[in-house]
C-alpha cells in the first residue's frame, strides 16, 4: 500500500494517487487496485477513503478541519451555523459546556446569538447527516471585532504555507491576530489602524497569485517600507 500524494496536494485527472487497499471518495475512482484522481482538486486521505475536493465550488467537509462559521438558526439543543457549504454545520450544546443544560430554563442565546461568528471543528460528518462541530479545544469558540473575508478553500492551504510559513509570516509582519478555516473564511483583528488592511492586501495576492512560484518573497516585499 502507498499514498502517492500529500494532505490537499492539487492533482489533476487520471493523475494516480495511491496503489492498494484503499476506498475511492468523491473525486476519485478505483481501477485495477489504483485510486485515480476524477477531477482537477485537491486530495485528502481520511482514514482509508482519498477524496479530491474541486478547485471550483463550495467547501465540502473533512473531519477535524477547522471551519469560521457564522450562527443562522437556534433550536432548543444546538445552533445551525453556516460554514460556506452545501452542508449546514450543526453545533450541539454538548460540545459547547460540560455541565448540564436544561432547555426549559436556559437559553442557548445567551452563549451564541443568530449571526455570532465562531470558530470551530468538524467532529463528525459522512455525508448522510450533516456535519457537527465543537467549540471546545484551543482557539475556538465566538470571534469579536475584527474584519472577515473570504477566498476559495482551495487557496487555504497556500495562504498557510508549509508548516504554517506564509501565515506565520503575515503574523509577525503584522502583529495582527489572524483565524484561518479550512472553509475558506479568514477572520482578522489588528492592532492598530492599517493592521486589517495590510493583512487583506496580502491574502488577496496569494489569493491570486497561489499557482506561481517566490511568492512568499513578494508576499514579504508588501511589508517593506
Amino acid at each position: 500500500m502507498s499514498v502517492l500524494f500529500e494532505n490537499r496536494q492539487l492533482v489533476v485527472p487520471g493523475e494516480l494517487l495511491a496503489e492498494g487497499d484503499f476506498n475511492a471518495g468523491e473525486g476519485a475512482y478505483r481501477e485495477n487496485g489504483k485510486i485515480i484522481a476524477s477531477l482537477i482538486g485537491l486530495a485528502a486521505l481520511k482514514g482509508k477513503t482519498i477524496y479530491v475536493t474541486a478547485l471550483a465550488g463550495s467547501y465540502i467537509p473533512y473531519i477535524d478541519d477547522i471551519v469560521i462559521g457564522k450562527v443562522y438558526n437556534i433550536s432548543l439543543t444546538s445552533w445551525h451555523v453556516d460554514i460556506c457549504s452545501p452542508y449546514a454545520g450543526i453545533l450541539h450544546i454538548s460540545n459547547v459546556i460540560r455541565r448540564p443544560f436544561n432547555a426549559s430554563k436556559s437559553d442557548l442565546r445567551e452563549i451564541f446569538d443568530i449571526g455570532d461568528i465562531i470558530v470551530a471543528k468538524i467532529i463528525a460528518f459522512d455525508r448522510l447527516q450533516d456535519p457537527a462541530l465543537t467549540v471546545k479545544g484551543r482557539d475556538l469558540g465566538k470571534l469579536r471585532g475584527g474584519t472577515i473575508i473570504e477566498i476559495p478553500p482551495s487557496k487555504i492551504p497556500r495562504l498557510i504555507g508549509r508548516k504554517g510559513s506564509m501565515i506565520n509570516m503575515i503574523k509577525e509582519q503584522t502583529q495582527a491576530r489572524i483565524a484561518v478555516g479550512q472553509n475558506g473564511r479568514i477572520w482578522i483583528l489588528g492592532q492598530k489602524a492599517g493592521d486589517e488592511i495590510q493583512v487583506i492586501r496580502a491574502i488577496r495576492k496569494i489569493e491570486r497569485e497561489a499557482h506561481t512560484t517566490g511568492l512568499t518573497d513578494r508576499v514579504r516585499e508588501l511589508f517593506v517600507d
